[in-house]
Protein backbone atom coordinates (compact mmCIF):
# COMPACT_ATOMS: atom_id res chain seq x y z
CA UNK A 1 0.00 0.00 0.00
CA UNK A 2 1.81 3.14 -1.38
CA UNK A 3 1.62 6.02 1.94
CA UNK A 4 1.33 8.73 -0.80
CA UNK A 5 -1.84 7.61 -2.34
CA UNK A 6 -5.15 6.43 -1.22
CA UNK A 7 -6.18 2.73 -1.49
CA UNK A 8 -7.32 1.95 -5.76
CA UNK A 9 -7.73 -1.20 -5.15
CA UNK A 10 -10.24 -3.70 -2.80
CA UNK A 11 -7.64 -4.75 0.09
CA UNK A 12 -8.24 -8.31 2.02
CA UNK A 13 -8.62 -7.37 5.04
CA UNK A 14 -12.19 -6.26 6.45
CA UNK A 15 -12.31 -2.98 7.69
CA UNK A 16 -14.48 -1.77 10.78
CA UNK A 17 -13.95 2.46 11.34
CA UNK A 18 -15.83 4.07 13.76
CA UNK A 19 -15.57 5.82 16.96
CA UNK A 20 -15.12 5.45 20.70
CA UNK A 21 -18.71 5.77 22.09
CA UNK A 22 -21.38 8.24 20.47
CA UNK A 23 -23.34 9.48 23.54
CA UNK A 24 -21.35 13.05 24.14
CA UNK A 25 -23.14 16.05 24.40
CA UNK A 26 -20.15 18.01 22.78
CA UNK A 27 -21.17 16.41 19.72
CA UNK A 28 -24.25 18.35 19.72
CA UNK A 29 -23.99 21.30 16.72
CA UNK A 30 -20.78 19.79 14.96
CA UNK A 31 -21.69 16.42 14.51
CA UNK A 32 -25.60 15.53 15.81
CA UNK A 33 -27.81 18.37 14.71
CA UNK A 34 -28.76 20.92 16.94
CA UNK A 35 -32.40 20.24 17.27
CA UNK A 36 -31.88 16.27 17.05
CA UNK A 37 -33.24 14.65 20.76
CA UNK A 38 -30.50 12.53 22.49
CA UNK A 39 -32.81 9.49 21.94
CA UNK A 40 -32.28 9.07 18.27
CA UNK A 41 -28.23 9.96 18.19
CA UNK A 42 -27.98 6.69 18.31
CA UNK A 43 -29.93 6.38 14.66
CA UNK A 44 -27.80 9.54 13.46
CA UNK A 45 -24.32 7.97 14.51
CA UNK A 46 -24.93 4.42 12.74
CA UNK A 47 -26.02 6.62 9.44
CA UNK A 48 -22.66 7.21 8.93
CA UNK A 49 -20.63 4.26 10.68
CA UNK A 50 -21.37 0.70 10.83
CA UNK A 51 -19.06 -0.03 13.55
CA UNK A 52 -19.10 1.39 17.30
CA UNK A 53 -16.80 0.40 20.47
CA UNK A 54 -19.43 0.39 23.25
CA UNK A 55 -17.49 2.07 26.62
CA UNK A 56 -20.55 2.62 28.94
CA UNK A 57 -19.89 -1.20 29.74
CA UNK A 58 -17.15 -0.22 31.29
CA UNK A 59 -17.84 1.69 34.41
CA UNK A 60 -21.48 -0.50 34.21
CA UNK A 61 -22.28 -3.90 34.03
CA UNK A 62 -24.33 -4.11 30.24
CA UNK A 63 -27.62 -4.39 30.98
CA UNK A 64 -29.26 -6.91 28.40
CA UNK A 65 -32.60 -4.25 27.49
CA UNK A 66 -29.70 -1.58 26.62
CA UNK A 67 -28.03 -4.40 24.29
CA UNK A 68 -31.22 -5.50 22.71
CA UNK A 69 -32.48 -1.78 22.01
CA UNK A 70 -29.35 -1.06 20.01
CA UNK A 71 -29.00 -4.63 18.57
CA UNK A 72 -33.12 -3.68 16.92
CA UNK A 73 -32.08 -0.08 16.00
CA UNK A 74 -28.37 -1.11 14.18
CA UNK A 75 -28.48 -2.29 10.37
CA UNK A 76 -27.91 -5.60 9.64
CA UNK A 77 -24.00 -5.21 8.80
CA UNK A 78 -23.44 -3.05 11.89
CA UNK A 79 -20.71 -4.51 14.65
CA UNK A 80 -20.40 -3.93 18.01
CA UNK A 81 -17.28 -3.83 19.92
CA UNK A 82 -17.69 -4.26 24.20
CA UNK A 83 -15.54 -2.84 26.42
CA UNK A 84 -14.89 -5.12 29.48
CA UNK A 85 -15.92 -3.79 32.75
CA UNK A 86 -13.60 -1.89 35.10
CA UNK A 87 -14.85 -3.93 38.14
CA UNK A 88 -12.82 -7.27 36.16
CA UNK A 89 -10.00 -5.52 34.61
CA UNK A 90 -9.38 -2.86 37.11
CA UNK A 91 -10.72 -3.93 40.89
CA UNK A 92 -10.28 -7.39 40.75
CA UNK A 93 -7.32 -7.51 37.88
CA UNK A 94 -8.98 -10.89 36.60
CA UNK A 95 -8.99 -12.20 40.58
CA UNK A 96 -12.01 -14.64 41.32
CA UNK A 97 -13.98 -13.50 38.07
CA UNK A 98 -15.06 -16.81 36.69
CA UNK A 99 -18.45 -15.70 37.16
CA UNK A 100 -18.10 -12.47 36.40
CA UNK A 101 -16.87 -13.19 32.68
CA UNK A 102 -19.29 -15.44 32.61
CA UNK A 103 -21.76 -13.32 32.94
CA UNK A 104 -20.56 -10.80 31.16
CA UNK A 105 -19.90 -12.92 27.98
CA UNK A 106 -23.61 -14.27 28.33
CA UNK A 107 -24.89 -11.03 28.34
CA UNK A 108 -23.30 -9.36 25.63
CA UNK A 109 -23.78 -12.42 23.25
CA UNK A 110 -27.57 -12.77 24.32
CA UNK A 111 -27.51 -9.02 23.56
CA UNK A 112 -25.73 -8.82 20.50
CA UNK A 113 -26.05 -12.14 19.12
CA UNK A 114 -24.36 -12.08 15.34
CA UNK A 115 -23.67 -8.64 15.91
CA UNK A 116 -20.65 -9.26 18.69
CA UNK A 117 -17.49 -8.14 17.57
CA UNK A 118 -14.31 -8.29 19.75
CA UNK A 119 -14.25 -8.11 23.33
CA UNK A 120 -11.89 -5.32 25.01
CA UNK A 121 -10.52 -6.08 28.17
CA UNK A 122 -8.42 -2.85 29.30
CA UNK A 123 -5.65 -3.10 31.84
CA UNK A 124 -4.69 -0.51 34.34
CA UNK A 125 -1.40 1.87 33.76
CA UNK A 126 0.11 0.74 37.07
CA UNK A 127 -0.44 -2.80 36.23
CA UNK A 128 3.36 -3.95 34.07
CA UNK A 129 4.25 -7.37 33.02
CA UNK A 130 4.98 -10.53 35.17
CA UNK A 131 4.53 -13.79 33.68
CA UNK A 132 1.75 -14.61 36.53
CA UNK A 133 -0.53 -11.91 35.45
CA UNK A 134 0.18 -12.60 31.74
CA UNK A 135 -1.09 -16.33 32.54
CA UNK A 136 -4.16 -15.37 35.11
CA UNK A 137 -5.23 -12.79 31.82
CA UNK A 138 -4.97 -15.53 29.34
CA UNK A 139 -6.79 -18.29 31.26
CA UNK A 140 -9.48 -15.98 32.50
CA UNK A 141 -10.94 -15.59 28.59
CA UNK A 142 -13.15 -17.41 26.94
CA UNK A 143 -11.83 -18.62 23.46
CA UNK A 144 -15.06 -18.71 22.27
CA UNK A 145 -15.21 -15.03 21.55
CA UNK A 146 -12.86 -12.35 19.34
CA UNK A 147 -10.92 -10.82 22.92
CA UNK A 148 -8.91 -8.12 22.50
CA UNK A 149 -6.48 -6.82 25.08
CA UNK A 150 -5.13 -3.11 25.52
CA UNK A 151 -1.82 -2.58 28.23
CA UNK A 152 -1.79 0.50 29.23
CA UNK A 153 2.04 -0.13 30.66
CA UNK A 154 4.78 0.16 27.97
CA UNK A 155 6.55 -3.09 29.66
CA UNK A 156 3.94 -5.35 27.50
CA UNK A 157 5.45 -4.88 24.20
CA UNK A 158 7.37 -7.96 24.17
CA UNK A 159 7.45 -10.75 21.51
CA UNK A 160 6.51 -13.01 24.13
CA UNK A 161 3.59 -11.38 24.96
CA UNK A 162 2.42 -11.09 21.24
CA UNK A 163 3.29 -15.19 21.01
CA UNK A 164 0.96 -16.03 24.00
CA UNK A 165 -2.06 -14.17 23.43
CA UNK A 166 -1.74 -15.55 19.40
CA UNK A 167 -1.61 -18.91 20.64
CA UNK A 168 -4.30 -18.56 22.49
CA UNK A 169 -6.32 -16.27 19.42
CA UNK A 170 -6.31 -12.90 21.81
CA UNK A 171 -5.14 -10.19 19.47
CA UNK A 172 -2.89 -7.52 21.26
CA UNK A 173 -4.44 -3.82 21.14
CA UNK A 174 -2.35 -1.28 19.66
CA UNK A 175 -2.87 2.36 20.47
CA UNK A 176 -1.65 5.96 19.50
CA UNK A 177 -1.23 7.19 23.08
CA UNK A 178 1.05 9.77 24.55
CA UNK A 179 2.78 7.83 26.89
CA UNK A 180 2.92 4.47 24.76
CA UNK A 181 4.41 2.85 21.51
CA UNK A 182 2.30 3.41 18.82
CA UNK A 183 2.88 0.84 16.38
CA UNK A 184 -0.04 -1.58 15.00
CA UNK A 185 0.66 -5.13 16.02
CA UNK A 186 -0.29 -8.29 14.22
CA UNK A 187 -0.05 -10.87 16.77
CA UNK A 188 -3.32 -12.55 14.82
CA UNK A 189 -5.66 -12.26 11.85
CA UNK A 190 -7.45 -9.43 13.96
CA UNK A 191 -6.33 -6.34 14.27
CA UNK A 192 -7.77 -3.31 16.73
CA UNK A 193 -6.34 -0.04 16.82
CA UNK A 194 -7.73 2.60 19.07
CA UNK A 195 -6.83 6.03 18.46
CA UNK A 196 -6.45 8.43 22.13
CA UNK A 197 -5.12 11.11 20.64
CA UNK A 198 -1.76 12.47 20.68
CA UNK A 199 -0.25 15.02 21.81
CA UNK A 200 -3.34 16.13 23.99
CA UNK A 201 -4.74 12.75 25.13
CA UNK A 202 -8.75 12.37 23.86
CA UNK A 203 -8.10 15.65 22.11
CA UNK A 204 -5.97 16.14 19.31
CA UNK A 205 -6.78 14.81 15.84
CA UNK A 206 -4.80 13.26 13.19
CA UNK A 207 -2.67 14.66 10.34
CA UNK A 208 -3.40 12.03 7.76
CA UNK A 209 0.01 10.62 7.28
CA UNK A 210 -0.41 9.27 10.97
CA UNK A 211 -3.47 7.22 9.44
CA UNK A 212 -1.79 6.36 6.39
CA UNK A 213 0.78 4.60 8.22
CA UNK A 214 -1.42 2.48 10.27
CA UNK A 215 -3.34 1.41 7.20
CA UNK A 216 0.15 0.56 5.74
CA UNK A 217 1.62 -1.56 8.37
CA UNK A 218 -1.91 -3.36 8.61
CA UNK A 219 -1.73 -4.20 4.95
CA UNK A 220 2.09 -5.16 5.42
CA UNK A 221 0.48 -8.02 7.86
CA UNK A 222 -0.41 -10.50 4.94
CA UNK A 223 -2.28 -12.92 7.99
CA UNK A 224 -4.19 -10.24 8.84
CA UNK A 225 -7.94 -10.68 7.54
CA UNK A 226 -10.21 -8.28 9.99
CA UNK A 227 -9.18 -4.65 11.33
CA UNK A 228 -11.28 -2.84 14.29
CA UNK A 229 -10.37 1.24 14.22
CA UNK A 230 -11.65 3.36 16.78
CA UNK A 231 -11.01 6.89 17.75
CA UNK A 232 -11.25 7.88 21.01
CA UNK A 233 -10.11 11.61 20.11
CA UNK A 234 -13.76 12.40 21.19
CA UNK A 235 -13.01 15.90 22.22
CA UNK A 236 -13.66 18.99 19.28
CA UNK A 237 -15.52 16.21 17.55
CA UNK A 238 -11.85 15.12 15.95
CA UNK A 239 -12.86 11.49 16.46
CA UNK A 240 -15.47 11.82 14.24
CA UNK A 241 -13.21 13.88 11.50
CA UNK A 242 -10.76 11.09 11.89
CA UNK A 243 -13.09 8.37 11.32
CA UNK A 244 -14.50 9.49 8.13
CA UNK A 245 -11.16 10.19 7.16
CA UNK A 246 -10.09 6.62 7.74
CA UNK A 247 -12.86 5.32 5.86
CA UNK A 248 -12.09 7.33 3.20
CA UNK A 249 -8.49 6.43 2.96
CA UNK A 250 -8.93 2.77 3.73
CA UNK A 251 -12.01 3.04 0.43
CA UNK A 252 -15.01 2.83 2.22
Amino acid sequence: MDLHAPADQPSATAYHIGCSGFHYKHWKGTFYPEKLPQRRWFEFYHQHFRTLELNVTFYRFPQLSALESWYQQSPEDFRFSVKAPRLITHYKQFHDCTQLLADFYGTVQEGLREKLGPVLFQLPPRMNYTEERLVRITESLDPAFQNVVEFRHPSWWLGHVYQELARRRIAFVGQSHPALPDEVVTNSGLVYYRFHGVPELYKSPYPEEFLRRVLHDIEAASHVREAYLYFNNDIDASAIGNARQMLALAGL
